[in-house]
């Protein structure tokens, strides 16, 4: 159904207008994100600039930093290197919970393996 798109937050619903007013900023800000190739947005057909959710929440993000004094390139690093930090604090997070469920899985199976199982870490 078409509505589940609306869902996705990388579906581009928001016109730059309404961006502009849901992040309190002026157009031009969104534009010239755009325009340093920061920010991307959908183009429509009529080459209105159309942003998801998550490009919402990134320039958001951006102008947080820059109202912090940072110039627009570092303020780009600095959030691209807090989401891949972000990123890999949940695949050590998921690793771990792995780690753990093997090790209740070992745990269970060791009455059935015997001294075979006392030789495993």
């Amino acid at each position: 159904m078409a509505l589940d798109r609306l869902d996705d937050p990388d579906y581009p619903t928001v016109a730059m207008g309404q961006a502009a007013h849901l992040l309190e900023v002026e157009p031009a800000f969104l534009r010239s994100l755009d325009s340093a190739g920061v920010v991307n947005p959908h183009r429509s057909a009529g080459g209105h600039r159309r942003y998801s959710r998550n490009q919402l929440e990134q320039a958001a993000r951006l102008r947080t930093l820059l109202d912090e004094g940072h110039p627009l390139g570092s303020a780009s690093w600095i959030d691209r290197l807090r989401g891949e930090l972000a990123d890999s604090e949940d695949r050590l997070g998921a690793a771990h919970r792995e780690i753990e469920r093997l090790r209740t899985e070992l745990a269970q199976l060791q009455p059935e393996l015997g001294d075979t199982a006392r030789s495993i870490p």
